[in-house]
């Protein structure tokens, strides 16, 4: 129950937060009946850590604890998927240390509660979820964006949280009502930078709200579409079948090194192949050269329709 003074409750990830650290990215939760999931807390870590590191490790992962130490900002430690830890290092920038809290620390989380971090986007076309995984810079948020655009509704961007409902279908939970996207997308798309606030270290990345366009709702995954980029001019579509379908999944897990070092490879086998036993995955190449996004939802469109 939410009886923790002075301390407000977010909710996001289809979690109930509370928090040490103001995280003005997430909604608030208003009812003080609310049961707690998460607890994020401000401890002291260095010296656990340096009873655990070695030089030039960065990260740790003891029984069910994972430590991280990013240089010049916080050790954290992620723990029984419940508790975030943060050691802020002197002079550290908060947005620096909220980058990680909601990127590493919530994926890593994730795992702990056997709930499956996808790196993507997810939107709601139609009632249900449609991920769009790629490498970093393949142009998931910017295609997400471009949907937003046609009045469809974001659920996630860069970690998707998927897991299983009592009927066994594959559900994908809300994060929080926000993108984050490159100069050059948002000159694409005609939206002026002076009303974003940049991205900590990432001058040319703006974090982008979508209150109006977010859905609240958790909805059944119904596919997944992979980008890469290309030399090629042309774009195209196809169908990713066989084992390439778990190697997808795999490669696309949000800290997928994590998987192996927590002993979660068997539930991650498993949990992604009945993911790939009930939907569809797509790969997409798209030219480098030129802004495809806007060519790319109408393929994505045609492709759902079809099925």
């Amino acid at each position: 129950m939410l009886n923790t003074l002075n301390k407000v409750a977010y909710k996001a990830f289809g979690l109930n937060i509370v928090s040490d650290i103001c995280l003005p990215e997430l909604p608030i939760i208003s009812d003080e009946k609310t049961k707690i999931d998460i607890f994020i807390k401000l401890g002291n870590l260095k010296e656990k850590w340096m009873r655990l590191s070695e030089s030039n490790r960065y990260l740790i992962v003891e029984n069910n604890e994972v430590y991280f130490q990013v240089p010049n900002t916080a050790i954290f430690l992620i723990k029984d998927g419940n508790t975030i830890v943060v050691d802020r290092m002197e002079g550290s920038d908060l947005d620096h240390v909220r980058l990680y809290l909601l990127g590493t620390c919530m994926g890593g989380l994730l795992m702990q509660r056997k709930k499956l971090p996808l790196h993507g986007s997810a939107v709601a076309i139609n009632g249900k979820a449609y991920a769009i995984v790629g490498d970093s810079g393949a142009g998931k948020s910017t295609l997400a964006s471009a949907f937003l655009r046609k009045g469809y509704q974001l659920l996630s961007d860069d970690v998707i949280p998927v897991h299983f409902s009592s009927d066994n279908i594959p559900i994908v939970t809300p994060a929080y009502p926000q993108q984050k996207l490159w100069q050059e997308s948002l000159d694409a798309f005609g939206m002026k930078t002076n009303f974003f606030r940049p991205i900590f270290d990432r001058e040319t990345k703006f974090a982008i709200p979508v209150n109006s366009q977010f859905s609240s709702s958790s909805l059944p995954l119904a596919g997944v579409f992979e980008l890469k980029k290309t030399n090629i001019n042309e774009i195209s579509i196809s169908l990713i079948s066989g084992l390439g379908r778990l190697h997808t999944l795999f490669y696309h897990t949000y800290r997928n090194f994590l998987i192996s070092r927590l002993g979660l490879m068997d539930w991650h086998f498993q949990l992604t192949a009945q993911i790939a036993n009930q939907i569809k995955l797509f790969q997409i190449q798209r030219p480098v050269e030129r802004f495809t996004a806007n060519d790319l939802t109408s393929l994505i469109l045609e492709q759902i329709n079809k099925e």
